[in-house]
């Protein structure tokens, strides 16, 4: 069977006809002569498609949909109606109709529109399959430094409106773990969470992997695929890395953030989408816009929620807590388990810069874990940056100038090697001398090294 498609009309005869044409396809119909009766149908038996008329006695079709995507908010829902205007359509879409027709149904065009929306369902439930197995749900946001406590308290508001989300912060500060702790929260928690970190994607087929492509549409296009927007549709989307978007593409996830639409590579259709965007940067995106690498009207769509994530350096005090849960994340891949960190190892841990944040540490417990054989992490199976003493400069590999020469020479020089050993990446040149990015740009301008 192609699959199971719930048929919703009063009249006996128009619902007997679309079952038939539907069984000679291949398709599998249940019957519904009202909406009532539909949805006990479908707390029997799972369906693949609704398709239901529009005007009905007692609950109306747009009653139904919000019956139905109350219960599975990813169903597609096919509408029809004698009494059709194009406000009707209209209405009909934004309630979250997949698709809308007027009666007499053109059976041709419902056997291609019905074959589309169950592929769509289809695809949409393979992406969120493959989500979960590379993603697992959501960690608990830890720690009771300052900067975390707000952040926890404001985000169950946060995460009950729809509006855009904006998280920043260095690499490694957990932005997909508050990213999805948004979504879990949220009413679309039962709707697909999918991740993107836009700077791996290859530009080529950036378009592509966002908003899908028809068939034929670029070489290798052997049949139609949809898009991260369309697999989200009712969940979230988190935009990971987005300074990374070229210019082109960010006027085309504008007009989806603006629209709430998408066209295809290759289409010609625009298709409707009921996504939540949560987007997130480790750089200044003001000064992106300034230096015209982004756009000021995507970045002003974005920032309407703005959540910053401190560094693990600037929440010293959250490191056992955060240490803690790694190792009970980890501990059981030790041979024999560990479920022990020495005062000795943690204090080694407390006083380390740690420039890869959660993230560094994180696998700093697995690798530790692994190597372990007493049980217990201790100062022996730690990383030498770890075990070494601090230098005499906080980030290591620096070369000293010659004895004699000033202080603001000394800056000047730690200055010109981090922007050398950076490659000219402002927020990883920051992170290497340790400043805040604002202050790490003031100095490199103070000594000419970045133009006023």
């Amino acid at each position: 069977m192609k699959g199971t498609i719930l048929v919703v009309d009063d009249e006996q005869n128009q619902r007997e006809i679309l079952g038939s044409i539907l069984k000679n396809e291949g398709y599998s119909p249940v019957l519904a002569g009202s909406g009532v009766e539909a949805l006990r149908a479908l707390e029997r038996d799972p369906v693949d498609l609704v398709l239901t008329d529009l005007v009905m006695p007692g609950m109306t079709g747009e009653e139904l949909i919000d019956a139905v995507h109350a219960r599975n908010p990813g169903l597609p829902i096919l509408l029809t109606s004698a009494y059709g205007s194009i406000q009707t359509a209209v209405d009909a879409i934004k309630k979250g109709a997949y698709y809308y027709f007027e009666k007499p149904v053109d059976k041709a065009r419902l056997l291609i529109i019905i074959e589309r929306a169950i592929e769509t369902l289809r695809l949409r439930e393979s992406h969120r399959i493959l989500s979960e197995r590379l993603f697992p749900g959501a960690s608990p946001i830890i720690g009771e430094h300052s900067s975390i406590r707000e952040i926890k308290r404001i985000l169950p508001r946060v995460s009950k409106s729809d509006a855009t989300i904006l998280l920043t912060g260095e690499s490694g500060t957990g932005k997909e773990v508050v990213a999805r702790n948004i979504h879990s929260m949220s009413e679309r928690s039962q709707a697909p969470f999918l991740a993107v970190n836009c700077a791996s994607l290859p530009e080529s087929l950036f378009e592509s992997e966002l908003f899908g492509h028809e068939r034929g549409a670029f070489t290798g296009a052997h049949r139609r695929e949809i898009g991260l927007f369309e697999a989200a549709d009712g969940g979230t989307l988190f935009l990971d890395e987005i300074a990374e978007v070229k210019l082109d593409i960010q006027a085309k996830l504008l007009r989806a953030l603006q629209d709430r639409e998408i066209r295809r590579v290759g289409g010609k259709e625009n298709i409707n989408v009921n996504v939540r965007i949560v987007a997130a940067t480790n750089r200044d995106l003001e000064e992106a816009v300034k230096a015209g690498k982004f756009r000021a009207d995507l970045f002003y769509r974005l920032n309407i929620l703005k959540l910053s994530l401190p560094s693990l350096r600037d929440r010293i005090s959250d490191i056992p807590a955060l240490a803690e849960f790694f190792l009970g994340k980890h501990g059981e891949k030790g041979v024999p388990p560990v479920r022990e960190i020495t005062r000795e190892a943690m204090r080694l841990m407390m006083r380390y810069s740690w420039p890869g944040n959660i993230r560094e540490l994180s696998s700093l417990i697995e690798r530790a874990v692994v190597l372990s054989e007493e049980g217990k992490i201790t100062p022996g199976v730690l990383p030498p940056e770890l075990r070494d003493e601090p230098a005499a400069f906080p980030s290591r590999g620096f070369q000293l100038p010659p004895q004699g020469v000033d202080f603001e020479k000394l800056e000047e020089s730690f200055l010109r090697q981090a922007v050398e050993r950076s490659g000219g990446v402002h927020t990883r040149g920051a992170e290497l001398l340790r400043m805040s990015y604002k202050t790490y740009i003031y100095r490199l301008k103070k000594f000419g090294i970045l133009p006023p």
